[in-house]
């Protein structure tokens, strides 16, 4: 053969070779791993765990709602009821006699009908959950307009993170009692926030399971509480001031107590956006109130037997000095270490509070635009937990300050939210009436929701109210004044809303015609 073509196979024989080899797989480069990546990586893993809701604020279709049953029914008072047989609300309940200076009865029925004035507010804004299949800050939208309803989901969060954060102070403060003092009120904050971290992170699945039953062993503790503390209640006590003084105490308690129970309105659709469409409206308005006006009566009364019996009991008005925690702890003392272990059930029992809490403030946070929806719920309630720890923790020597001035405050715009609701439902939407009904399919559509002028405007036009009417630690507003130093800033502020929403919805239909 010639040593030209000899050549030329050799050649081509090395040529192939390196094609060959250049094919294998082992040769291909191996991709990077970004942050991003991983981080996609992380959030598959977590959503594939069994029992994690995965759900932010999408709407849940009929199809994938849980089928009826009479345990779910039943579920619904058990819900509202474990929530709130929490002794967050023994401290408010406390404001009456201790710093307003009401007696036992004048505090008792000004806290038994403001609470359930509040929850009747609250149930009828439960019943959207099933029909809609939406978050309580969605639904919000068919009723504001899909940008002023990011209004009052920021107030949510706010709220929200409040009173978690007034939970996690009189937990820390109860568990440090238990002790002794000798574990520090950080730690108990601590303790609490992770508990809740675990639910909350978990969500709707695990949170109706454990709101289920964490209210037996509360319920139990506190009937001890009733059996330890009862005989130093003292029922015979009067308010303190002359006739207009007291009245106006008698007001701000009430509104106070209203704002406390009316609290939820914001949130209160989310707990059963699982349910199923044709779940009876009436029936979960009813169960409802009765879950919700069975808790707070009782826990209400509790705390103002308590607050009544500090200045007739020294070893109360010692434990008060110290904390409101402290105080609650102290009347199981004739129980001495029975009646510390009750203590700490009923401290534990906060967490039952703010689970719900902390569960739709992330659901608000993810309302407020695409990329606040792009981040997960579990997310947003690790942000959340992580802020109201910061929060206890600078706090938690400032108890009474945070109750007096935030919860009042809060509450006077979940009343103007409501009365847009309740006009826009029977008035303006009532099918009944040749209202267009609701398309909940279209809860993302801003071409089908209303724009909202109107209900931006009176939404604002109420807060100008609440503030006329306001009579706060660091504000009292003119209206105030005139009514003797009384709380008006929920009644003013609702009757600016109503009167300006009625003329300029009916004047935004005219001319928008949505």
């Amino acid at each position: 053969m010639a040593p030209e073509v000899t050549q030329d196979i050799e050649k081509l024989a090395a040529g192939v070779t390196a094609a060959s080899l250049s094919d294998t797989p082992e040769a291909a480069p191996t991709p990077k791993k970004t942050p991003l990546s991983r981080l996609r990586a992380f959030d598959a893993r977590i959503k594939s765990l069994s029992g994690f809701e995965a759900r932010g604020i999408t709407r849940v279709p009929p199809e994938e709602r849980i089928s009826p049953s009479s345990w779910d029914t039943i579920s619904i008072a058990l819900l509202w009821f474990s929530a709130n047989i929490s002794v967050n609300c023994v401290a408010v309940a406390m404001v009456g006699p201790l710093l307003l200076g009401l007696g036992f009865l004048d505090s008792a029925m000004c806290a038994f009908f403001g609470v359930s004035l509040g929850c009747v507010t609250t149930a009828y804004m439960a019943t959207w959950g099933p029909r809609s299949g939406c978050r309580t800050v969605v639904i919000l939208r068919y009723f504001m307009g899909y940008w002023p309803a990011k209004l009052p989901a920021i107030f949510n969060i706010i709220l929200m993170i409040g009173y978690g954060t007034i939970n996690a102070i009189i937990s820390g403060q109860m568990l440090s009692a238990v002790n002794g003092g000798s574990m520090p009120i950080a730690v108990g904050i601590v303790v609490a926030q992770i508990v809740c971290f675990i639910v909350t992170v978990f969500g709707m699945k695990l949170f109706q399971i454990y709101e289920r039953f964490a209210w037996i062993p509360q319920i139990l503790a506190l009937f001890v509480l009733i059996g330890s503390a009862a005989p130093y209640f003292d029922t015979t006590t009067q308010s303190v001031g002359d006739a207009p003084t007291i009245a106006a105490n008698r007001l701000s308690y009430f509104c106070l107590c209203l704002s406390v129970s009316v609290s939820w309105c914001a949130a209160a659709a989310d707990f059963f956006c699982y349910y199923p469409e044709n779940t009876p409206r009436l029936s979960m308005f009813a169960l409802s109130v009765a879950g919700l006006i069975l808790a707070f009566s009782l826990i209400f009364m509790i705390g103002i037997g308590l607050g009544t019996g500090v200045a007739s009991h020294l070893a109360w008005a010692e434990a008060y000095t110290i904390s409101a925690g402290a105080l609650i702890v102290e009347s199981y003392g004739p129980l001495r270490a029975f009646g510390k272990f009750c203590g700490a059930i009923v401290a534990l029992g906060l967490i039952s509070n703010s689970i719900p809490s902390i569960y739709s403030a992330s659901l608000g946070c993810q309302v407020l635009g695409r990329h606040g929806k792009k981040v997960p719920r579990y997310v947003w309630a690790t942000v959340l937990i992580i802020i109201q720890l910061v929060l206890a923790l600078a706090g938690r020597e400032h108890l009474m300050d945070i109750i007096s001035n935030f919860v009042a405050l809060m509450g006077y715009w979940s009343q103007y939210v409501v009365s847009i609701v309740i006009m826009e439902h029977l008035l303006f939407r009532r099918v009944g009436a040749g209202g267009p009904g609701f398309d909940w399919t279209k809860w993302q559509d801003k071409q089908y929701l209303p724009i909202g002028y109107a209900a931006m405007v009176s939404f604002l036009m109420g807060w100008v109210g609440g503030i006329l009417g306001m009579y706060q630690a660091w504000y009292t507003g003119p209206l105030a004044v005139l009514a003797g130093y009384a709380d008006l800033g929920t009644w003013v502020g609702t009757g600016f809303t109503i009167v300006s929403f009625l003329p300029l919805r009916w004047l935004e239909l005219k001319l928008v015609g949505r």
